[in-house]
């Protein structure tokens, strides 16, 4: 069976830099097993290292921990350029290129914490889920 696609918006990142006992984390332990994939661009990386580098530094923990985080990231999910743009779609207009991501990979899930940002995702076919339903997705395949 084909591993679903995936975009993760990066509070989910943020989560699981927080604490490894929410579905964040748990979601992310998943990525090695190939049951899923994660799409990413340019875009979305750099905002993944920004975030993941302000949180990093708000818990006094070495930058370089993300940097290898995000080069396992990067080596393991799908690298996709986005050629066109949907603006303005969603409500915050900071959360377009995660929508064009998931178009332009055919992602049927945009996972996130923030559901309701991403109203009217169902018109491309893609689902929001939050990381504890993605979970569920994942398990009742297996």
């Amino acid at each position: 069976m084909k591993p679903h696609q995936a975009v993760l918006d990066t509070n989910v990142l943020v989560a699981a830099a927080r604490s490894q006992r929410g579905a964040s984390y748990a979601l992310l332990q998943t990525l090695p097993h190939r049951k899923w994939q994660l799409n990413l661009s340019p875009a979305l990386m750099l905002e993944y290292e920004s975030k993941l580098k302000i949180e990093a530094a708000r818990q006094n923990r070495p930058l370089a921990v993300v940097d290898r985080f995000l080069d396992f990231v990067a080596a393991i999910s799908n690298r996709r350029q986005v050629y066109f743009l949907l603006r303005p779609f969603l409500r915050d207009p900071g959360d377009d290129f995660i929508i064009e991501l998931a178009v332009a990979s055919r992602a049927p899930f945009i996972v996130t914490h923030n559901v309701r940002d991403f109203a009217g995702a169902a018109e491309y076919g893609i689902s929001v889920v939050r990381p504890h339903e993605m979970l569920l997705i994942l398990r009742k395949e297996s």
